[in-house]
């Protein structure tokens, strides 16, 4: 079956971390670059970190410093760790795989971050 799942979204408080993972099947993994989306409510989705297939990585300037995308291709997982977590980080956050070579785009279906003291 081809899919996305995310897991490891939660609540957690103001400065603290959190780890997202999203493990794919049914896809060759190496041949997909993966990003990490999220939507806050009443805002559009945006672009939060970028892993290629060759590993280079790229991030929004809100979370640069503070989030690190990374990929494991044995368990065909894609991880995003978040620290120093802010309140304005609070969104559903969604893993996306976009095919280096077919432009094909798949999605999983979210995990919400509640930051909040």
């Amino acid at each position: 079956q081809v899919q996305l799942v995310e897991s490891g979204g939660g609540l957690v408080q103001p400065g603290g971390s959190l780890r997202l993972s999203c493990a794919a099947s049914g896809i060759i993994f190496s041949n997909n670059h993966m990003n990490w989306y999220r939507q806050a409510p009443g805002n559009q989705r945006e672009l939060v970190a970028t892993i290629t297939s060759d590993g280079s990585t790229n991030y929004a300037e809100s979370v640069k410093g503070r989030f690190t995308i990374s990929r494991d291709s044995v368990r065909s997982t894609v991880y995003l760790q978040m620290n120093s977590l802010k309140p304005e980080d609070t969104a559903n956050y969604y893993c996306n795989a976009h095919g280096r070579w077919s432009g094909r785009d798949l999605w999983g279906q979210g995990t919400q971050v509640t930051v909040s003291s």
